[in-house]
């Protein structure tokens, strides 16, 4: 069971410290509310242990949902220590509820909340802190909270939308791996035997298979030596720079999936980028905040040249054009925002433009893809039937040439 320190309140007005047992926060809280203590601070004592499991990042979903809830409390005009303590209360994210806890902490001691959410970049991106900083100085902390919620919902929703149109064809590969592995590794090896018993003249198709078989049995040093091999290969490029830099570079030059990606990555720029726009946030902190978000280091690389030549006086829309990221449309949406003054509603109008692009591109890739697996799958599984099949009439012929010897 988890053990909290505390300090409390007592019926004396005495300030009182100590460790208790509780399941929750809100738990103790409860405990202590009993024995006739208020509380004033409590946070969960964690060993080293507990302290490495809190650094996991909170997911976009759950710090959506805070958000929202956060915005509701505070236009009712709850004090934020409070609705903290409510929303951590209700959790059941154990990183997040630390998180609140801490945050709740720092507020008490005279923090603010942007101050309090930038020590937790494992829950809170940069674009986040710096909109909520710029929303503590204007005053418009409750609208701003539902605008951030309304753009984490839309990054939940893209990010949902893209993985599941690039896992789909990856699941149906996997799958019909994994149907030919169990017939070539289980069932093909119980009829080797009978094959070579009865001295069958085998078919290419079958030969091919029993090969298979053997390397799942016989051989299997090699289909392992080849799986270790891409298990290295995986780690060096999610690990280090070169590997990712190569990935991206790979991601990129890939037929079809390579617009859904590029698309993404320039609907979250312009979603992030007009949210700390329109907050209030200076234009190239924005930008440098912003450019920092971006995941993929081809992209990054490009958008921090045009960062350094905005700096440099270069304007905001054409260092964005000479990066030849963005479509004709959008660098046509950004001239006319730094033209007009309306910089922040021509972001969020390509915000929506890549989104529905990125919709159509979505829905162009499953309907390509769909009959390409259903065709991949059917063949694998074609090839295999057939295979056995001819495997059954080579040894039934094998059979009755031999009985057609004996009986000569």
């Amino acid at each position: 069971m988890p053990r909290f320190t505390y300090a409390a309140i007592d019926a004396t007005g005495a300030t009182v410290e100590g460790v208790l047992k509780a399941d929750t926060i809100g738990a103790a809280r409860t405990n202590l509310l009993d024995k006739s203590l208020y509380p004033v601070r409590i946070a969960e004592k964690r060993g080293l242990m507990q302290v490495e499991l809190t650094k996991q990042k909170v997911k976009k979903k759950e710090l959506m949902q805070v958000t929202r809830q956060l915005a509701v409390f505070v236009k009712a005009g709850i004090p934020l220590t409070e609705a903290l303590e409510i929303i951590g209360d209700e959790t059941t994210d154990v990183a997040l509820q630390r998180t609140i806890t801490s945050m709740v902490e720092d507020l008490r001691n005279g923090g603010t909340l942007s101050g309090a959410a930038s020590k937790h970049p494992e829950a809170f991106p940069k674009y986040y802190v710096g909109i909520l900083g710029s929303a503590e100085l204007t005053g418009r902390l409750d609208e701003t909270l539902e605008n951030l919620a309304g753009y984490l919902e839309r990054e939940v929703e893209t990010r949902s939308k893209v993985v599941s149109a690039l896992s789909y064809p990856g699941v149906v590969m996997i799958l019909a791996l994994f149907t030919v592995a169990t017939l070539a590794g289980y069932v093909l090896p119980k009829f080797k035997p009978l094959f070579k018993e009865l001295n069958a003249n085998l078919p290419p198709a079958t030969r091919a298979l029993l090969f298979v078989a053997d390397l799942f049995t016989v051989l299997w040093f090699i289909p392992f030596s080849v799986l270790v091999a891409l298990v290295a290969w995986n780690m060096w490029l999610f690990k280090t720079d070169k590997g990712r830099r190569l990935k991206d570079k790979l991601v990129l030059r890939m037929p079809v999936i390579s617009g859904i990606i590029e698309f993404a990555i320039l609907e979250r720029f312009c979603r992030i980028l007009g949210a700390m726009v329109k907050a209030g946030v200076p234009l190239p902190e924005a930008m440098r905040t912003t450019t920092e978000s971006v995941t993929n280091s081809v992209f990054k690389e490009r958008l921090e040249i045009a960062q350094a030549e905005m700096l440099e006086g270069g304007g905001f829309a054409k260092p964005l054009a000479r990066t030849q990221l963005f479509p004709g449309a959008a660098r046509q949406m950004f001239k006319v925002g730094e033209e007009t003054g309306t910089l922040e509603t021509q972001l969020g109008v390509a915000s929506i433009y890549f989104d529905r692009e990125l919709e159509a591109r979505i829905k162009k890739f499953t309907t390509m893809f769909e009959p390409l697996m259903i065709v991949f799958v059917g063949a694998v599984v074609g090839f295999v039937a057939i295979a056995l099949v001819q495997a059954m009439y080579g040894v039934l012929d094998n059979m009755k040439d031999q009985n057609g010897v004996n009986n000569g």
